[in-house]
């Protein structure tokens, strides 16, 4: 797919594996809309990368917040990417050590980030892809969504976490087949546990731990490699429907 001069939106492209997305296609002639909540870092950003990137504060768990989003990208060009890495989780055991219940809370605060703002963010983007042009091999747009090799592999304590990444995987072919006939691709990366700010904060012991776990390469995952693939998929058009994980042969333990 031809990304001079076209539109495309990364979410949680303030940091981590949405930045590195959005400086890997904004390489590439793009118009990158960054979607955070995260003022400050996106207009860092912003400011660094120049006109070709823009900003629009968002909740994409919210309607209105994604719908003026959308609204905003497709005004600077035609829409024809969109990269899900919003999300975040909690760790919590759905009975904790001293008898107390994983709290309902939580557990709908990670599904309705992960799962459900990816859907709300794919559903309107798709929409607005239909009303673009195709390219000479009928496409309109191709959608990354952001899973977890939590969703095959969860750990104790990851129940809200691996159930919302379990839901973004399991929705993926079907929603590659619904917008199929708009000539919309959908592709899932499922990454495991890669060097991102909030990674880059915990103990040095458990980063060595993570890495110790990797077949090859023994380290943890870089964004750059993340952003990588998600080039890959969109200039692939045989890639749609699945989900790829991007975890150096690791699977996780129990705990």
């Amino acid at each position: 797919m031809n990304l001079e001069g076209a539109s495309v939106i990364v979410t949680g492209g303030a940091s981590g594996l949405g930045e590195a997305s959005v400086r890997r296609l904004v390489a590439r002639g793009a118009k990158i809309t960054i979607a955070d909540i995260n003022d400050e870092r996106a207009e860092g950003i912003v400011s660094e990368l120049g006109a070709q990137v823009g900003f629009v504060h968002t909740d994409v768990t919210l309607e209105p917040d994604v719908t003026e989003l959308v609204r905003v990208a497709a005004a600077r060009g035609p829409l024809r990417v969109v990269v899900n890495c919003a999300g975040h989780g909690v760790s919590k055991r759905i009975v904790a050590r001293d008898g107390t219940p994983h709290d309902l809370e939580s557990f709908v605060w990670t599904v309705g980030l992960c799962l459900f703002g990816t859907f709300n963010v794919m559903r309107l983007a798709a929409a607005a892809m239909a009303q673009t042009d195709p390219d000479e091999d009928g496409q309109r747009g191709v959608i990354v969504n952001t899973a977890s090799i939590a969703a095959f592999d969860g750990q104790i304590g990851q129940a809200a976490y691996s159930a919302a990444k379990g839901g973004v995987v399991g929705m993926t072919l079907p929603a590659a087949r619904d917008l199929a006939t708009i000539g919309v691709r959908v592709v899932t990366i499922a990454p495991g546990t890669f060097l991102t700010p909030a990674m880059a904060n915990a103990p040095q012991q458990m980063l060595d731990g993570f890495a110790g776990m990797q077949p090859f390469p023994k380290r943890l995952g870089h964004p750059h490699e993340f952003a990588m693939l998600v080039e890959q998929i969109v200039d692939n058009p045989m890639l749609n429907g699945d989900t790829i994980r991007l975890d150096g042969a690791v699977r996780f333990p129990p705990r």
